[in-house]
């Protein structure tokens, strides 16, 4: 298996789309620099927890360190967070991971690849992919936003996740 390794620093753009009627949405996190756009498939839970994770990261920064752009007066209607064309996931995201780079006042995402080992590889041969995405604290604001506004705009109940449930009295 191939090893991709991938850093968009700075991207141009970042967000969470879906594709697909409720109850059997894929969820994609896209981000763009220059030509490039690069689509990663996540869960859903992964989408919420990501915009959760963002939203303390940046409380965390605005109160340890200046915010010159100035998160709370940024004008997120401005943005496009619309998924771009072309969307082909690259992989299926594991994990993701924040981090901050003071020196740059830029925010970094990592996510690492799925990796599914068959029974005759070892795990250690086979090495996940990952890709790493250089946004401003205000991208990331913006992210968490739309992130969990799209997890929100799915089914009323989503513990149906799509199912048909009986219940027997």
């Amino acid at each position: 298996m191939a090893n991709i390794e991938l850093e968009l620093n700075p991207i141009d753009f970042i967000t969470i789309g879906t594709i697909g009627p409720k109850g059997q949405r894929m969820f994609h996190l896209q981000a763009g620099r220059d030509d490039e756009i690069v689509a990663l498939t996540i869960e859903k839970e992964q989408a919420s927890a990501l915009g959760d994770a963002i939203r303390e990261l940046l409380d965390d920064l605005d109160k340890r360190y200046a915010q010159p752009e100035g998160r709370t007066t940024f004008d997120f209607s401005r943005l496009n967070m619309d998924l771009r064309e072309p969307i082909e996931p690259l992989f299926r995201v594991a994990q993701m991971g924040l981090g901050y780079d003071e020196d740059r006042n830029l925010v970094v995402l990592v996510a690492q690849e799925l990796v599914v080992v068959d029974e005759d590889e070892s795990r250690e041969a086979v090495e996940p992919g990952i890709v790493r995405m250089w946004c401003s604290r205000s991208q990331m604001a913006a992210l968490s936003a739309h992130a969990l506004q799209i997890v929100q705009s799915g089914r009323p109940d989503p513990k149906l996740n799509g199912r048909i449930v009986y219940y027997w009295t």
